[in-house]
C-alpha cells in the first residue's frame, strides 16, 4: 500500500494549528484506516513582524485621522498588536471601523478583544464566506458607502503584498495609506524541512497552498533543486489567485477549495478518499 502525503506550506505557527485540526478530522473520518498517510510541514515563508519604534509612531499618526483601518491578513493583525502590546482602541485613540477579508482575521481580532469592547469596534467582513477576499471586502464596503471621496483608509499589510484593494479605493476617491507591518522570509534551502520533501512520491502528494508568494518560491526551489517535478502532484488552494500560481509552476492537478480552514480540511479528506 503506497503512502499518501499532505504537505502543509503555511508558516510554522499557523501550520501547527491546521495540522492538529486536519489530524483530528482524518481520525474521525476513518480515512487513516484505509490508507497510509503522512502529514508534512513545509513552512515556505516565515512571517517576521516589524518592531521599529518609528513604525509605531507612524501608525498612530496615520490612525489619527483615518475613517477605516483594513487588515489584509491575521499576520497583519498580530504584527500590529505585538508592536504596541496595548488594546486596539488605546492604539487608535478612538473607535475606528476595521475591515477584514475572512474568518481567520475575524478570529484574530476576537482573540485580541477587538469588536468586543464596551463600545465595540465595528468589524466589516464579507457576509458570504465564498467571497472572503479583497473583492468580497470591496463589495461589502460599497454596500456601506457609495462615496469614498475625502475618506482616509489605512491598510495594514506585508511587504510586497497584493495592492488591488488599495488601487480600487484610490480610484473611488479615497486617500489610502498602505503600511507594511511584517515581512515574509523564504525557507532557506538548507533547512532540514526540505529533506522530507526529497523522500515523498509527488504522485501521491497533496500540497495545501495558502499564499501566492509562497507558491512562486516553491516553484523556484523545485525547478532548481529537485529531480521530480510537480506535474505528478496535486495542489489544494484557498483562492483562485493561488490556484493560478500553482498551475503556472506546473502542478498536475489544482483544486480550489472554499475559503476557511474547515473547507480546506473537507477538500483534503475528499482527496484522501479517492
Amino acid at each position: 500500500m503506497s503512502t499518501k502525503t499532505i504537505v502543509v506550506t503555511r508558516p510554522s505557527g499557523q501550520a501547527r494549528q491546521l495540522i492538529e485540526m486536519l489530524t483530528r478530522a482524518i481520525e474521525d473520518s476513518g480515512v487513516s484506516k484505509r490508507s497510509l498517510l503522512e502529514i508534512i510541514s513545509l513552512p515556505l515563508l516565515t512571517i517576521t513582524p516589524k518592531s521599529d519604534e518609528h513604525l509605531a509612531i507612524h501608525i498612530q499618526s496615520a490612525l489619527s485621522n483615518a475613517d477605516l483601518a483594513i487588515f489584509v491578513s491575521p499576520n497583519a493583525i498580530e504584527s500590529v498588536m505585538r508592536l504596541f502590546e496595548r488594546d486596539w482602541q488605546e492604539v487608535a485613540k478612538r473607535v475606528i471601523p476595521i475591515g477584514v477579508m475572512g474568518g481567520s482575521s475575524r478570529l484574530a481580532l476576537k482573540n485580541h478583544g477587538i469588536g468586543e469592547e464596551e463600545l465595540p469596534t465595528p468589524i466589516i467582513i464579507p457576509k458570504n464566506n465564498e467571497q472572503w477576499d479583497s473583492e468580497g471586502l470591496w463589495n461589502e464596503l460599497q454596500a456601506l458607502n457609495s462615496d469614498w471621496r475625502n475618506k482616509k483608509i489605512v491598510i495594514f499589510k506585508g511587504e510586497d503584498g497584493r495592492d488591488w484593494l488599495a488601487e480600487i479605493l484610490k480610484k473611488a476617491g479615497a486617500t489610502v495609506e498602505p503600511i507594511s507591518t511584517y515581512s515574509r522570509v523564504p525557507l532557506d534551502i538548507e533547512n532540514p524541512a526540505w529533506q522530507a520533501i526529497w523522500e515523498i512520491e509527488f504522485r501521491n502528494s497533496l500540497w495545501l497552498l495558502t499564499s501566492s508568494e509562497a507558491v512562486r518560491y516553491l516553484g523556484e526551489v523545485i525547478r532548481d533543486q529537485f529531480t521530480q517535478n510537480l506535474s505528478a502532484a496535486s495542489a489544494l488552494c484557498l483562492h483562485h489567485n493561488i490556484s493560478d500560481a500553482a498551475e503556472l509552476i506546473g502542478f498536475g492537478e489544482v483544486f480550489t477549495s472554499e475559503p476557511g480552514d474547515e473547507a480546506l480540511i473537507k477538500s483534503a479528506l475528499a482527496w484522501l478518499s479517492i
